[in-house]
């Protein structure tokens, strides 16, 4: 078997020594590509290696790190990696933060290498990690299999997994049970069934999602504190559209242009998940018969009855603020839908669609209490959305049962801090 596994890890690394060439005429890839390839050098050597794939993983990654302490009278260096720009400017921030702590934790962040076997035991190598955090699903043999060879202990935490992911894996198990982690944290017991019928279920443990640790101290900001209140009128009815996908876009526009027909002066903020699909938006809105404004270029406030298309980073949140009612996309399209717990937070009602099992650990009693509000379609959520508008719920009640839920279910980020000090402390 050792041998079947070896000769698979060699044909892996020939793939990817054909497919890096081209891989660099993907305009996301790009970003980074030194140190993805190493051609650039290498990182610093460190205890813990943290990979997050995306933004998203990145800021649980920062939520690990806040509280994360090095053994008494040492420092602890950390390795922070992702795989996108967004990722890596959000481990950035993070790595400036924890710095100015002065925990002794100092955080390094770094694109993650191509995942071709050759590279790997390369950069494993040098680094010399002791414990390897992955979070969420990021199993790439490589890694695996450079952690496995340098004596790595891997800890893979949040974990999800699909049905869909483990029928893939399912097809050479022994393969992935070779490279498994020594440690998998699902985050619910649906996700930790399938990480044991792959991994082994004695190397399975279930957690609360770190998620929740990450909204628990989020609340409202007052307009006097919102950085966006010069954009939107004072007495607008203001309905975010966030994290909205390209697959849901003529779902999206039509229940954006629906909106405007029963609220003329509404002003509509839509924040498409993906920046570089700005212009497939706009001409989407346009097509609908929206007016349609880019938010890097208003200077004032918008005008009712318009559509702002934000192209600029890091605003949702802020959105979320001033809005009087908010649809969270990725759910009119099979797509597993989007974090909508943020607008929760900040003491606004969501409306999704039918699709959000990505999401479902968020569990059921969020809609039995009135906290967010599932839609069939466009035309149902439409409906929604304009029922909140003519009844609003008080945002400091939103925000107040919002906040209990969440609570209730932290914890996440302190368990696998824990079982990350284990593994450091591991001879």
């Amino acid at each position: 078997m050792a041998s079947a596994i070896d000769a698979a890890l060699a044909a892996y690394n020939i793939g990817w020594k054909c497919a890096i060439p081209m891989l660099r005429l993907n305009h996301r890839l790009r970003d980074g590509w030194d140190q993805r390839t190493l051609d650039g050098g290498l990182p610093a050597p460190a205890d813990l290696w943290i990979q997050a794939a995306s933004g998203g993983e990145a800021y649980l990654a920062w939520e690990v790190l806040k509280d994360l302490s090095p053994p008494p009278g040492s420092s602890l260096r950390v390795l922070a990696t992702t795989a996108t720009r967004q990722g890596y400017e959000t481990l950035c921030r993070a790595a400036e933060d924890i710095g100015a702590r002065k925990s002794g934790v100092a955080v390094q962040p770094w694109y993650f290498p191509f995942d071709a076997p050759q590279i790997m035991r390369r950069v494993v190598g040098h680094v010399r990690p002791r414990c390897a955090l992955i979070l969420e699903t990021e199993i790439w043999p490589g890694f695996l299999s450079a952690c496995r060879c340098h004596g790595v202990r891997v800890l893979l935490a949040n974990g999800r997994m699909s049905t869909r992911s483990l029928g893939g894996y399912m097809a050479w198990p022994a393969f992935f049970r070779a490279l498994a982690p020594e440690r998998v944290m699902a985050v619910s017991e649906t996700d930790g069934r399938r990480f044991g019928t792959l991994f082994g279920r004695e190397r399975v443990w279930v957690m609360p999602n770190i998620k929740f640790d990450r909204m628990a101290t989020a609340g409202p900001v007052t307009r006097k504190n919102n950085p966006l209140r010069d954009v939107i009128p004072p007495k607008a009815d203001f309905v975010v559209f966030g994290s909205v996908r390209k697959e849901e876009l003529a779902e999206v526009a039509s229940l954006a242009a629906g909106l405007m027909r029963a609220k003329p002066a509404t002003v509509i903020g839509l924040f498409p998940r993906h920046m570089h699909h700005i212009e497939l938006w706009r001409k989407g809105l346009h097509q609908a018969g929206l007016t349609c404004v880019l938010r890097s270029g208003l200077s004032g406030p918008a005008a009712p009855g318009t559509v702002i298309l934000w192209d600029t980073f890091g605003e949702l949140v802020p959105a979320y603020g001033l809005a009087a009612a908010a649809f969270v996309g990725g759910s009119l399209a099979p797509l597993g839908g989007q974090n909508f717990l943020e607008p929760i937070t900040c003491g606004v009602t969501p409306v999704i669609g039918p699709y959000w099992k990505n999401f479902a650990w968020v569990g059921e009693e969020l809609f039995e209490q009135g906290l967010a509000v599932r839609a069939a379609n466009a035309p149902t959520a439409l409906d929604a959305l304009t029922k909140l508008l003519d009844h609003r719920p008080s945002r400091a009640d939103v925000a107040t049962r919002g906040r209990a839920y969440i609570t209730d279910r932290t914890g996440g980020a302190r368990a696998v801090r824990k079982q990350v000090a284990d593994f450091l402390n591991k001879d």
